[in-house]
């Protein structure tokens, strides 16, 4: 059972504020998340992993090679171009 001391203790952890008005609903969303995982407890062990839950096969089309568009067409509603090509911001310093 959590209980209020627990969430400002988990809220402290987390580096976040919360109100007195806040602690009673976190309180009980707390509860309700360890709830779900006492459901997810009872969940099978020895199921086999699944990659795909539905009897596809392969539903990718072919890869043929097409004709680009030109490459003006390509750059027209580009916000920033450099020496005809996509510029974007610098993520690297």
């Amino acid at each position: 059972m959590i209980t209020e001391k627990d969430v400002y203790k988990i809220a402290t952890l987390a580096k976040v504020e919360i109100k007195p008005e806040e602690a009673e609903n976190l309180r009980k969303e707390f509860q309700n998340i360890l709830e779900y995982f006492n459901i997810l407890d009872e969940v099978e062990e020895n199921v086999e992993p699944t990659f795909q839950v539905l009897p596809l096969s392969n539903v990718f089309r072919d890869d043929v090679p097409k004709r680009c568009i030109p490459r003006d067409e390509a750059l027209k509603n580009a916000k920033h171009v450099e020496k005809e090509y996509f510029k974007g911001p610098k993520v690297v310093e």
